[in-house]
């Protein structure tokens, strides 16, 4: 079971929130301002990189395999490393699926949970995303496509050569950040090069995070079906206008989980730029103080 590296910051009275990054990503893609403002509204964040990730542990996969199953698993163990019964869940993207199955499997740990830029659990998001990569055909009834913008970038990057060095990973560490961003708002490339500079240089190993698309493979039924209508923790869910990853999942979380609120984010696409960050903060802040109210 590998070393799981985590951070937490603010008051330890405070109400906890676990802040979940999506697949192959570390937590600093958690905006220190954004964790900040919601320390500065009173409560206690925690943030951590996945195994395979940043300062967590790197597995050999072939010698000891996991699935999405432990990594979802995972979310816990820091709870239970952190003293937390349980939580303000925040998931982003991949993190938002982790979220979904978290409150669906073990509700009473969730005290609330917030999903952004996510595709709802048992969706098929995969399967839509490897489709409009080939450019097979979609079944009736499957998720929205991600943007034209987005597939070809991606049939890019599937087609050319590795990265040789820190400098052109780096680069394609910007580009992809690019293109995540969306068109909604202007793309600042040196707080990308700096967020890249960061990510590159605290990795145990880049490319182990590719670990995370062997585990999806090898647990193909990671994400049940038909089971959102069990989540009883209050929902938020965060979708942006420009998203051009999982454009309209967002509402479809929403309407599969009773109760759920969806808030749009004019501008944003698939990441966190300061543009948003005090929308996003004081939503999340609103959320997690009813439910904690809720809770009582």
């Amino acid at each position: 079971m590998p070393n799981i590296w985590s951070e937490e910051f603010g008051a330890a009275a405070d109400a906890p929130i676990v802040l979940v990054m999506g697949a192959m990503s570390q937590g600093i893609l958690w905006p220190d301002a954004f964790v900040g403002r919601l320390v500065t509204g009173g409560r206690r964040v925690i943030r951590y990189d996945h195994r395979d990730t940043g300062m967590s542990g790197v597995a050999d996969f072939a010698k000891d395999p996991y699935t999405w199953d432990d990594i979802k698993d995972d979310v816990l163990r820091v709870m239970d490393a952190h003293g937390l019964d349980s939580a303000h869940l925040v998931g982003h993207s991949a993190g938002g699926l982790l979220g979904q199955l978290i409150a669906v499997e073990r509700p009473e740990r969730v005290r609330t949970l917030t999903v952004i830029a996510s595709s709802p659990l048992g969706g098929g998001e995969g399967a839509v995303l490897m489709r409009a990569l080939t450019g097979e055909p979609q079944p009736e009834g499957s998720l929205p496509e991600p943007t034209p913008e987005f597939v070809a970038f991606y049939r890019e990057v599937i087609a050319a050569p590795p990265p040789r060095d820190r400098r052109e990973r780096i680069e394609r560490m910007i580009a992809e950040d690019r293109v995540l961003h969306g068109t909604g708002l202007p793309f600042d490339e040196d707080a990308s090069r700096r967020l890249a500079e960061r990510v590159y240089d605290r990795a145990r190993n880049l490319d182990a995070a590719a670990n995370h698309r062997l585990a999806a493979a090898a647990e193909p039924g990671f994400e049940p079906v038909g089971v959102l209508h069990r989540i009883t923790a209050p929902t938020l869910v965060v979708e942006g206008t420009h998203e051009p990853a999982k454009p309209g999942h967002g509402a479809l979380v929403a309407e599969r989980i009773p109760g759920a609120r969806l808030m749009t984010v004019k501008g944003m696409g698939h990441t966190l730029p300061p543009e948003v960050h005090a929308e996003l903060a004081g939503a999340v802040l609103a959320h997690t103080a009813a439910g904690e109210l809720t809770s009582r």
